[in-house]
């Protein structure tokens, strides 16, 4: 009988599949990562979505509301508030509204220099930073809520028209325990619309802004007087020397 060989050199050589490759797996620093980006897109996010829709409440009309406070408020628009309440608040809280880019420098060395000496605390915050605070964040005075409010303020100025920062400031500013924004504040204390604010109206309105739940405008002390007389002035000036020239005011139409 013949002998039957193998032949080796023309056998196939058996295939071994190799051992699939484990998956990646997301570790810590990617979730970090992630993370990190979130916090970095979602205050530019929220900024813009404000800029276009009406904003729904701040943290301190919350407040209020459990304190067991009436809140009341009447958003509008930046053409059914009168001329002479926006005059006013840049004469009374920030004349260089229209020039700066959200922070007086000036202002804020005083306020420092000023606390500095034991003299009562003073701010100096613009109404961008106002705005900033009070639409975004929270009250209290801590270090952490004013880093916060230089970065809002920095996106506000960045994404918002002037225009839109003194409508959102005059809609969200207290003008009485709960009372919140110029409608209610005209409302609640002189019985009328803010767009027909007298100038003496406006100015006491203006005057109560850094305490409206201690002062009032239709029983002014007589340092809301003071100072409400002095606001008139000021917003005078603030008109006729163009001050404000980044707010687009309408002129009413007259009646024929």
């Amino acid at each position: 009988m013949g002998t039957a060989t193998l032949n080796l050199a023309t056998s196939p050589a058996p295939q071994v599949s190799p051992p699939p490759k484990p998956k990646p797996r997301k570790g810590f620093w990617g979730r970090l990562g992630k993370f990190m980006l979130f916090l970095a897109l979602a205050p530019i996010v929220w900024t813009l979505l404000y800029r276009f829709v009406p904003i729904p409440g701040t943290i301190l009309m919350v407040e209020r509301a459990f304190q067991g406070k009436d809140v009341r408020r009447n958003p509008v628009a930046l053409n059914q508030i009168s001329p002479h309440l926006i005059y006013s608040v840049i004469a009374s809280e920030d004349a260089k509204f229209c020039s700066h880019n959200g922070f007086d420098w000036i202002a804020i060395q005083k306020a420092v220099k000023s606390n500095e000496r034991g003299r009562k605390l003073r701010g100096g915050s613009t109404i961008s930073q106002q705005t900033a605070k009070n639409v975004f964040l929270w009250p209290e005075r801590s270090w952490l809520r004013k880093g916060l409010e230089a970065g809002f303020t920095v996106l506000i100025e960045t994404l918002w028209p002037k225009q839109r920062i003194m409508e959102a400031y005059l809609n969200v500013a207290e003008f009485g325990p709960g009372i919140f924004g110029a409608e209610a504040g005209a409302l609640y204390h002189f019985g009328k619309h803010a767009k027909d604010l007298t100038p003496m109206q406006a100015a006491r309105l203006a005057a109560i802004l850094p305490l409206p739940a201690k002062w009032s405008p239709t029983k002014p002390s007589r340092r809301v007087a003071r100072k409400a007389n002095g606001i008139v002035k000021g917003a005078r000036i603030v008109r006729e020397s163009g001050l404000g020239s980044c707010i687009k005011i309408e002129k009413k139409k007259k009646k024929s």
